[in-house]
């Protein structure tokens, strides 16, 4: 019986036992609701330990920044309570509350807390640019969530629900007073069974809320802190923009000059804005966000800003003479030693990969940023002679250390022939190490070298009594002379 045979019996004891495993219709699931966020909670926040904890904050921070970008929001204010929850708080529209047409029994709010892929950010006009492509970032917080409690300040009215148990509602969404300002407040605990990490961490907030603040010139983020022992309270608001950015980031540093280099440009709906300035360090920081979405690992406007500043300053270093004809090229990473940049775009249909957003993917942007950094950066670099200068002379010592980093790397990696394991080609080695017995055979042909490698006999010239002359002796060199 072959080996296949007796898998299929199940009967042989020595390749184990293989049973039969019923599947079929019964055993498809359809999972419904947020059902799938709770069942794959990585594949929506990336992980269920801290950093998908803080994830669940940056979903409902985003949906309120989405709101200033829209110019509906000046204020988000977010709490870390006592009690372990978070709270998020903006004066931006509200969540409509009014029935939602293909649900007319549920709110248009309750259908975004509640149904995957719902929102507003589906090319509607109720925002033009957003970091939220796919409607679940808030869904997906009240799916993780142990609780949630939504509460809206619109139409003169002030609005409450409550959900409970990853993201089941607690009644309708209810009117239950007056109000005369307008926004939305959500208010999570996270939910244990779930999340490894439900404590969150002051400083990792902090950052990214500064780092909001930055990318958004004049909106104010509020951190709280009420936990017992963490009580604290920071304001972030800068009228700077990104420009107070790299100032910020170079404080600890020694920028080349004072100025910090910005401009921006816009075209096809699309925006970009850059900041950046040197210092004498010798590490990059180029800092890339799309719709305020922090790109870790770049994307297609990385790629055109790093190709137009390498064109860019090789085309000011030529023209000024700094470099002669015949040098090559300064490459990119000597361009970019010492340089703190903030590259931020803003466009209308973003191509993020994967739900955390890390990369961009839309080629539309390579194109514009590279433009915009061409024809803006060549102006300021004519435009500021005596910076231009620092950052070229910064540039070519770059330049210059590599290749003699290159050049160091390189001889103490090339062994010569003598301490070769093995000689190139038909070369074959000494045997003795002492140069004043070596000496040096040409021949000609493959059977006169063969003859030479095989010879059994050694000359030494050193042990010879006539001088300056080798010997032909066919005796020994122990021996001879």
């Amino acid at each position: 019986m072959t080996p296949r045979h007796r898998l299929e019996s199940g009967g042989d004891e020595t390749l184990g036992r293989c049973d039969r495993v019923a599947y079929g219709a019964d055993d498809i699931q359809v999972l419904k609701g947020l059902e799938p966020v709770r069942e794959r909670p990585g594949m929506y926040i990336g992980s269920t330990g801290l950093s998908g904890l803080h994830h669940l904050v940056y979903e409902v921070v985003d949906n309120s920044v989405d709101e200033a970008l829209a110019g509906h929001c000046t204020r988000i204010e977010v709490t870390l309570l006592a009690d372990g929850g978070c709270r998020v708080y903006d004066n931006g529209r509200g969540i409509p509350v009014e029935p939602h047409r293909d649900y007319p029994d549920q709110s248009a709010a309750e259908v975004v807390l509640t149904v995957l892929h719902a929102g507003g950010k589906f090319g509607g006009e109720g925002y033009k640019i957003s970091g939220g492509l796919h409607g679940v970032g808030v869904s997906v917080v009240n799916a993780l969530s142990r609780r949630l409690d939504l509460e809206i300040h619109r139409d003169g009215g002030v609005w409450e629900m409550s959900f409970a148990d990853g993201g089941r509602p607690q009644g309708s969404l209810q009117r239950t007073g007056d109000s005369d300002r307008s926004g939305t407040t959500v208010t999570f605990w996270p939910d244990p069974t779930i999340m490894e990490e439900t404590e969150f961490r002051a400083q990792t907030l902090l950052e990214r809320l500064r780092e909001m603040a930055f990318l958004n010139r004049g909106l104010e983020i509020v951190l709280r802190d009420e936990r017992p022992g963490h009580e604290t309270e920071q304001v972030f608001c800068y009228a700077g923009g990104i420009v107070d950015f790299v100032t910020h980031l170079n404080a600890a540093k020694e920028p080349l000059f004072r100025t910090v280099i910005s401009f921006s440009d816009a075209g096809g709906g699309n925006e970009v804005e850059v900041a950046m300035q040197w210092n004498n360090g010798y590490n990059e920081g180029l800092h890339s966000f799309a719709n305020n979405i922090a790109t870790t690992e770049g994307g297609m406007h990385e790629e055109g800003f790093k190709k137009a500043l390498t064109s860019a300053m090789n085309r000011f270093v030529r023209a000024k003479g700094h470099i002669k004809e015949k040098d090559d090229n300064l490459l990119g990473e000597d361009i970019r030693e010492g340089l703190t940049a903030i590259l931020s775009v803003k466009l209308r249909n973003p191509q993020f990969e994967g739900q955390t957003k890390t990369k961009l993917g839309n080629t539309v942007m390579r194109s514009l940023v590279e433009k915009v950094t061409n024809e803006k950066l060549g102006d300021w670099l004519e435009e500021h002679p005596t910076e231009a200068k620092l950052i070229v002379l910064k540039a070519v010592q770059a330049s210059r250390a590599r290749a003699a980093a290159r050049q160091a790397r390189d001889l103490t990696r090339r062994k010569s022939l003598l301490e070769s394991a093995a000689m190139p080609g038909k070369l074959a080695d000494c045997a003795s190490r002492d140069p004043e017995e070596a000496e040096l055979f040409i021949v000609e042909g493959d059977s006169a070298g063969g003859s030479a490698k095989r010879g059994a006999i050694r000359v030494s010239r050193r042990s010879c009594p006539s001088a300056g002359r080798s010997s032909t002796s066919s005796e020994p060199a122990s021996t001879r002379c």
